[in-house]
């Protein structure tokens, strides 16, 4: 079996022979029991890029081999490997979330007790447990998208595919879905996660793609991206309330001083420089209620790629 889960060369996918390409010769790899994202703003080709890769839409052009399979000929073949959480929800209003999950674990291959079993973990890993059998209908939009994730999780897919998995879920059980899909990954699965949440995407990724106007701007570890487009640091001070007449003082001779609110400051300083902004600020350390040190994250680099594009939802 090929290292890579997915071999995809010189994609393109246009919806009318005269508009321009949704995704635009995009080439990329995707190896065995990786975690890899998909960031971008509205409209630049995530969710066009991840329904080609599951089989559901035919590009204009270019090639996708799943497993070595050719997915542009034989589109029923992804299905065999992958199981999709889409962005938008399409799931049977009158159904129950223990029915789906059952009938879904036999789909994929399970047996009847393996599918009740499977199901019922689920049902409780999400916190679905206690309107498990209400009608998917009635249901929040959260225990709706918790639904479609569990939907995806059952049964044995190589290959799992999430769409903005935790629109619409608060905060806790956004811990829970992050942790149960880097369960999933840690188990040897693919997984492929289209998301804005670039702060939680991050603790997960081994790679992540920038994409926008359907081109891929850039292609790493979260780790490579940022070395490559930020060599600062961002230092946030907020000063007491006693302290705050002393705060210009202590930054005087500093530079990319930042001042947002009464008493709080950033202070940008190039990688390089931080030991020296440090010294210089820790005699008044205890003028200071708070205070950090904020290496770049993908957000940074994101908004830099992007010309700081909005990057919720999108096509």
């Amino acid at each position: 079996m090929s290292a890579n889960a997915f071999e995809v060369l010189n994609l393109v996918k246009r919806y009318r022979p005269d508009s321009p390409p949704v995704t635009d010769h995009m080439t990329l790899d995707i190896g065995v029991g990786e975690v890899f994202g998909l960031l971008g703003p509205n409209g630049s080709g995530k969710s066009t890029l991840v329904r080609q890769l599951a089989g559901l839409l035919r590009p204009t052009s270019g090639s996708i081999r799943l497993f070595g399979h050719d997915v542009v000929r034989e589109p029923g073949r992804a299905s065999q490997f992958i199981a999709l959480q889409p962005q938008g929800l399409a799931l049977p209003s009158q159904a129950t979330p223990r029915e789906l999950l059952r009938l879904t674990g036999r789909l994929r291959g399970l047996s009847v007790p393996a599918a009740r079993q499977h199901a019922e973990t689920l049902l409780s890993e999400l916190n679905l447990s206690s309107c498990a059998d209400g009608r998917i209908a009635r249901l929040s939009g959260g225990q709706q998208r918790l639904t479609a994730i569990a939907a995806a999780l059952i049964g044995d897919r190589p290959v799992l595919i999430f769409d903005e998995p935790t629109n619409e879920l608060d905060p806790e059980i956004r811990r829970t879905v992050w942790e149960r899909i880097r369960r999933s990954a840690r188990s040897g699965k693919t997984v492929i996660l289209v998301t804005h949440n670039v702060v939680e995407a991050e603790q997960a990724l081994d790679r992540v793609a920038i994409v926008r106007h359907g081109q891929i701007l850039a292609l790493g570890t979260p780790g490579d991206l940022k070395a490559k487009v930020s060599q600062s640091v961002r230092l946030e001070l907020s000063f007491s309330h006693a302290a705050s007449e002393a705060a210009p003082a202590l930054l005087e001779g500093m530079q990319g001083v930042q001042q947002y609110g009464a008493r709080r400051y950033n202070v940008i300083v190039p990688r390089h420089e931080t030991e020296a902004a440090i010294s210089h600020i820790l005699p008044g350390l205890n003028l200071l209620d708070d205070f950090r040190i904020i290496t770049p994250n993908l957000e940074d680099v994101y908004l830099e790629l992007t010309g700081g594009e909005s990057h919720a939802g999108g096509r």
